[in-house]
């Protein structure tokens, strides 16, 4: 029986009394199960581990790269050129010095080449279940048979009854029975970067959110402080860590855009030769039977057929491409983006929407306090960074502090009501702690009050922590006296002393305006505490929407005397009748970069969304400041989100561009739902739950600073310095290696195509005899077209590349003209190659096909020179843009000519030399190719066209 189908699976166990859910699970919380129970469990529940749904093997995928049309293709190739080899050899019939089976060699060489570089790119293992298992403790102490055991991890099953303590990973999901001061890290889980305090004697709502489950504790979080006893409720798959692996190996990665254009390519090249094959053999037969010759030009037509094969498939294709997208990876290395999956780099040319992180992201994940309100007045705070220096303002004067009871009331609740730490490393100031308090820290230092001396002058002896539900926390201290010749006086500053009213204690509140105004019954003026009025009140809520809707975080103070030191768990009865001090707003100010990164995303057609767990005031003051979103746009908050159903959201989702208080798994349906409009998406993230919608999105990118292991597996591609305007230099680097992907595919296939024309043309014009064999096919389509194509794929980008908009992932590799170019470019080279092959059958019969094959590979050298731009002609640009084009170019040369004039390379290649007459006519032939494209240029911008 599953899990799934068993009655306690479906118990919402955090609206459970803890008896109620000993009771569902039949367990007992002094004594645990005993081990027949257990063993029962395992084989009911399974053990507790995450389960790798099947995927593809080693094997399957290598096998997978040969299935490729243009692969299969070259395989018949081979084998029917072998056959021919064989056949030849056993009538005796090989020249003298003719090396057999050489074709077949080589062509089976490239089709092993291709299929592992095929595999290097896919075979990459799926590690982000590795990454989530890497979460699981390894050993758990347990209750069994009433003795406290340690066992491993995966032995763990519904009932038992674990123990936790500080620095302990959870290694499953359960209801706590009872606790002690515990706080645990869920921040991989939930997103939310303070630890949670537990509470077992709570029950909660059902529909109470994953992070405000604060009477469960999950598998893979991590016990910051404190003890607790737990039931264990769920383990393995139906775990909460389980469901986001199930979610993970649910999402069907898709070929990427140029996946399916390079599969389009081949099927389209395939067919068409194909096709021309079967014109050529028929066409041949046909007028063989014709002149009553029968099937003796057979083997001729067979030899044709296999030399236009060999010479549609772009051979070194594949492997200019890798080297493309190694190199694009590289650049953005650079740019601190690191790539994890090759092809990656060139689909982020086709994003057009891209999904980001607020925090650290956008911004700079340091708080700075930039206003203080008390007493009716509103003070602005200067400086940046965590430097203690900085001034304060009234009305834009400077005011000295000390003047301002109030204000030193409340910068001493900043500095006491606080666990961060300020401190210099290697002359920068530095926050060991949470940013938000550490920008309490740093205002309490501007104003020369120091956190570690207030903290020996109001020593604390006990806390009520912060929790998500209580929104606040609060800080118990002992006031320090220190005897004088005739009485005890405080050791405080009198500023301060003054609302001690003669207590022992004093506790101090920081948290939600709201939440912490509403326990206030009284109100800090100067150094009296008078009772809080109605206006007032109005008066400080009002104030807060003020900063919030500038961007602004904004936190509450009050405190209150206390008589002595109260007990632990009092935390509501305690924080009442508060005495409220003030308002501080503090901004995660915007990375400086970023707003000009957000406009250049505007101006290349790429629209930005930010999704946060901020305050959706907040939330649109960044967004606006920035330019993502305009005065007005509608905010989508994580409450109205989980209400719609898919199909509502699919509808908004090109409305919103900012999701506020936003929890990470809701990332999933915002990706889905943008996907399903026809949109390319990219998304940040960093926590585990991010990992699905990583994974869901065209193109996941994780943060390298904060990001944990799940979340960098799960993507594809890293943030090292977890900047928005890194993704944007990363699209503009996919875009360009697209546009020289698109430029070198051109260059490539024209030539193609003007080689099977011209094959195609020898036995039509009874030439007798192959010009070219399938050998010197691969030397063109591996050296001549695939070193000059290499440096094109280091072409600088052109002035507009961020300037439009992207174009569409689902468009055709011949899209926008490319097809026609190269069909035009081909028959031009075909013709220009099939006059010469005619002159030279004509004139100089002993060298004629080499003269034809040297002629079509240095046509090939001033195509390569002329497509570097397909505007601009070759004396508008500058040489020196890229030497690695003009380098190819004279190596090619150099190598080509080795290979007629090297007697070794001409007996192997099948060669004969050629005099410089005919190596003159062979170059003047082939410069007209450069003549025509130069030409096409001229004509098309006479027309006041511009080419692809």
């Amino acid at each position: 029986m599953s899990a799934n189908s068993l009655p306690e699976a479906a118990a919402v166990w955090h609206s459970l009394e803890v008896d109620k859910a000993l009771d569902l699970l039949d367990s007992n919380a002094d004594r645990g199960l005993t081990t027949e129970e257990i063993q029962l469990r395992l084989q009911k529940y399974g053990p507790n581990e995450l389960v790798e749904s099947g995927g593809r093997s080693a094997w399957e995928i290598l096998l997978d790269q040969f299935t490729n049309i243009m692969l299969l293709m070259l395989i018949g190739v081979a084998l029917i050129s072998g056959g021919i080899d064989l056949w030849t050899w056993q009538q005796g019939q090989l020249k003298p010095g003719e090396v057999p089976f050489k074709d077949t060699i080589a062509i089976l060489s490239i089709v092993i080449l291709n299929g592992i570089l095929g595999y290097v790119q896919e075979s990459r293992a799926e590690k982000a279940l590795a990454a989530l298992k890497k979460l699981s403790s390894s050993l758990v102490r347990v209750l069994r048979d009433g003795k406290l055991l340690e066992v491993a991890a995966k032995e763990i099953v519904p009932g038992d009854v674990m123990l936790l303590e500080a620095g302990v990973q959870i290694a499953a999901d359960g209801r706590l029975i009872e606790q002690s001061n515990l706080q645990i890290r869920e921040s991989a889980l939930t997103g939310e970067a303070v630890a949670a305090n537990k509470q077992a004697k709570l029950t909660l709502p059902e529909e109470t959110d994953l992070g405000d489950r604060l009477n469960l504790v999950f598998q893979g979080t991590e016990v910051v402080q404190g003890r607790a006893k737990v039931l264990v409720t769920n383990t393995g798959m139906q775990t909460e860590l389980g469901k986001i692996a199930a979610m993970l190996q649910a999402v069907d990665s898709e070929p990427t855009p140029l996946q399916q254009r390079m599969t389009q390519l081949g099927n389209v090249l395939v067919t068409g030769s194909l096709i021309l094959v079967a014109i050529v053999v028929g066409g041949g037969l046909l007028y063989s039977f014709s002149q009553g010759k029968g099937f003796s030009n057979f083997r001729e037509l067979v030899e044709v057929s296999l030399s236009m094969a060999v010479a549609v498939v772009p051979e070194g294709l594949p492997a200019v491409i890798t080297v493309t997208l190694a190199l694009g990876t590289q650049r953005m290395v650079r740019q601190h983006a690191l790539i994890r999956k090759l092809p990656a780099v060139e689909t982020l040319g086709s994003v057009n929407t891209i999904c980001s992180d607020k925090t650290g992201t956008l911004t700079q994940n340091k708080m700075v306090v930039q206003s203080l309100y008390t007493n009716n007045s509103a003070f602005r705070v200067t400086g940046e960074g965590y430097a203690p220096t900085g001034d304060f303002q009234l009305d834009g004067t400077k005011i000295p502090v000390d003047e301002y009871p109030e204000i030193s009331a409340l910068l001493v609740a900043c500095a006491v009501c606080n666990d961060s730490v300020l401190q210099q490393d290697k002359g920068d100031w530095v926050i060991l702690g949470d940013p938000t308090e550490g920008a309490l820290v740093t205002l309490a230092g501007k104003a020369g009050i120091e956190k570690d001396q207030w903290n020996s002058k109001l020593p604390r002896v006990g806390e009520f922590p912060f929790s998500s539900e209580r929104k606040r926390m609060s800080v118990i201290c002992q006031v320090e006296e220190v005897a004088t010749g005739e009485a005890s006086v405080t050791s405080v500053d009198p500023a301060i002393a003054g609302f001690l009213q003669s207590e022992n204690y004093l506790m101090f509140t920081k948290g939600s305006p709201e939440l912490t105004l509403a326990r206030c019954t009284q109100i800090h003026l100067g150094t009296l505490a008078a009772p809080v009025s109605d206006e007032q009140r109005q008066q400080i809520l009002a104030e807060n929407d003020r900063m919030a809707s500038k961007g602004l975080r904004v936190l509450g103070f009050a405190y209150k005397p206390l008589p002595e030191n109260p007990p632990e768990g009092s935390d509501e009865t305690t924080e009442q009748n508060l005495v409220w001090l003030g308002l501080v707003g503090m901004l995660d100010a915007p990375r400086p970069e970023v707003r000009a990164a957000v406009q250049e995303c505007r101006e290349a057609g790429i629209r930005t969304v930010m999704i946060t767990g901020d305050h959706q005031l907040t939330a649109r003051a960044i967004a606006t400041d920035l330019g993502i979103a305009q005065e007005g746009d509608r905010v989508l908050t994580g409450q109205e989100l989980q209400r719609m159903s898919d199909e509502e959201l699919e509808q908004n989702v090109d409305l919103v561009s900012i999701y506020a208080r936003v929890a990470p798994e809701h990332k999933l349906r915002i990706v889905q739902a943008l996907q399903r409009r026809g949109r390319f998406v990219a998304m940040t993230g960093d926590g585990v739950n991010d990992a699905p919608a990583l994974k869901q999105a065209d193109i996941g990118i994780a943060m390298g600073i904060t990001g944990t292991d799940v979340s960098k597996e799960a993507s594809d591609m890293v943030l090292l310095d977890d900047n928005f305007a890194t993704i944007v230099a990363a699209t503009k680097e996919g875009r360009v290696v697209y546009t020289n992907i698109r430029r070198f595919i051109k260059y490539i296939l024209g030539s193609n195509i003007g080689e099977i024309l011209t094959i195609a043309a020898a036995p039509i014009m009874g030439l007798g005899g192959v010009p070219l064999t399938p050998l010197q096919i691969l030397w063109m389509n591996l050296v001549t077209d695939g070193l000059p194509a290499l440096a094109l794929a280091v072409e600088p980008p052109e002035p507009d590349v961020m300037k439009r908009p992207p174009f569409s992932p689902r468009e055709s590799i011949f899209a926008r003209g490319l097809g026609s170019y190269m069909v035009r470019i081909g028959i031009i080279f075909a013709i220009i190659s099939i006059i010469l092959m005619k002159v030279a059958y004509d004139y100089y019969p002993g060298t004629w096909k080499t003269m034809v094959f040297t002629t079509l590979c240095l046509a090939q050298m001033g195509h390569a020179i002329a497509i570097r731009s397909n505007n601009q002609l070759i004396i508008e640009m500058n040489p020196l843009s890229n030497l690695f084009v003009l380098g190819s170019v004279v190596v090619t040369t150099i190598l080509q000519l080795m290979l007629v004039y090297v007697p070794p390379l001409q007996n192997f290649f099948g060669t004969q030399k050629l005099s410089l007459s005919e190596l003159g006519i062979c170059i003047g032939f082939s410069s007209l190719m450069l003549v025509w494209i130069e030409m096409e240029k001229l004509f098309f911008r006479f027309m006041g066209k511009r080419t692809v």
